[in-house]
């Protein structure tokens, strides 16, 4: 009995042992053979860090306005006569755009220029009997007092009269008239709007920190929508206070706008230029990995040769850097990478530190996206 059990612990151990070499040499063989296996190479795009001139900018949105643009009201209470306008006209300063009715203004005004011409009248004759000798100078004093009344008074009922009539205070397009013939208004009834479209400007602000960097007279470009910016301007006026609330400050540019593309009142995208900087190493953005460690790109070597490797083979390093300023689809590169290096634009979610790779910039993405723009 002894003996069989012997021989079965015996028999136990040999399968076991058998069933764990298996696994072993398994497992070594398994990874010997991805050992030897040859890593594919990546197909990447490269750009090659080069200095080059670099224009800051500050990107701001904002507001356009007319440099002149009012809403326009009467002074005065009346029944409107005639509009004299139609909507987007374009108008002469000075031209007659309302007429309230003033048939009581216009003969108390008649009334008036007659006690005037009779005043003067008088005026003369007395200045005629004092020459003469035979008139005293109360008399003329009298009549030179009654035709200065008189004429003031004809200047008052000619304002009185004036105040019955709507005129552009300036040239511009005119806006929907709000009124109709026949309507009673008050003062502060808005009749219509009018705009000078042929200058614009632009209101917008920028922080505190960037203040410094803008000057009076200095180009501004605008655009109401995507990446062009087809109108420029100039910085004319600079808020001197920085509001303690936002830490901004307001800062007003002029654009000329002959063509009428810009509207008062349109959301459009600014960009300030400032003075440009040389020798800047500037990338595009697909080439920069944003992680928890840190910004990082990855940067093509030559891979050491190996005995009987007749070409060096590239493989790529993982280089952590300082990413700077931003200017459309660049980024400044302020450390980590130096003048000469090619840099990984696309591809970068297959590489991992030492990958090897092959370089084929018929996929660079930056310039699709240059061309896109």
């Amino acid at each position: 009995m002894i003996k069989r059990f012997l021989i079965a612990i015996v028999l136990l151990v040999l399968v076991a042992g058998g069933v764990v070499g298996f696994n072993m040499f398994r497992d070594q063989a398994i990874e010997q053979f991805f050992a030897n296996m040859p890593v594919p190479n990546v197909t990447v795009s490269v750009t090659k860090a080069e200095p080059s001139t670099w224009t800051p900018s500050i990107e701001a949105i904002g507001t356009v306005n007319a440099a002149r643009g009012v809403d326009l009201t009467v002074e005065t209470t009346g029944i409107v006569r005639s509009v004299d306008f139609e909507a987007n006209q374009i108008v002469e300063g000075g031209a007659l755009l309302l007429q309230l009715d003033d048939d009581i203004q216009q003969a108390d005004l008649e009334v008036g220029r007659t006690q005037a011409e009779l005043d003067r009248q008088n005026l003369r004759r007395s200045q005629e009997l004092q020459q003469r000798g035979v008139g005293s100078s109360v008399s003329l004093e009298a009549a030179q007092a009654a035709a200065s009344v008189s004429a003031a008074q004809v200047s008052r009922l000619e304002s009185v009269t004036a105040q019955k009539k709507l005129v552009a205070p300036f040239k511009g397009t005119i806006g929907i008239p709000r009124v109709d013939p026949g309507q009673y208004v008050s003062p502060g009834t808005i009749i219509a709007t009018i705009q000078d479209l042929e200058t614009m400007r632009a209101d917008f602000t920028v922080p505190e920190q960037q203040l410094s960097s803008v000057k009076i007279g200095q180009r501004v470009r605008l655009g109401v929508g995507g990446s062009d910016y087809p109108f420029t301007g100039e910085v004319i006026g600079i808020d001197p206070k920085v509001d303690p609330a936002s830490r901004l400050a307001s800062v007003r540019a002029r654009i000329d706008n002959t063509d009428g593309a810009l509207t008062p009142g349109q959301f459009v995208e600014i960009k300030l230029d400032l003075d440009a900087e040389e020798n800047i190493i500037a990338l595009p953005q697909t080439t920069v990995v944003t992680s928890l460690y840190g910004d990082y790109v990855y940067v093509v070597r030559e891979r050491e040769k190996q005995e009987g490797q007749e070409e060096a083979q590239l493989e790529v390093r993982q280089v952590f850097v300082q990413v700077g300023r931003r200017a459309g689809t660049l980024v400044e590169i302020a450390s980590g990478v130096a003048a000469g290096d090619q840099v990984v634009n696309a591809g970068q979610n297959r590489l991992n530190n030492g990958s090897p790779v092959v370089i084929d910039n018929t996929i660079d993405p930056s310039k699709s996206q240059a061309a896109a723009k």
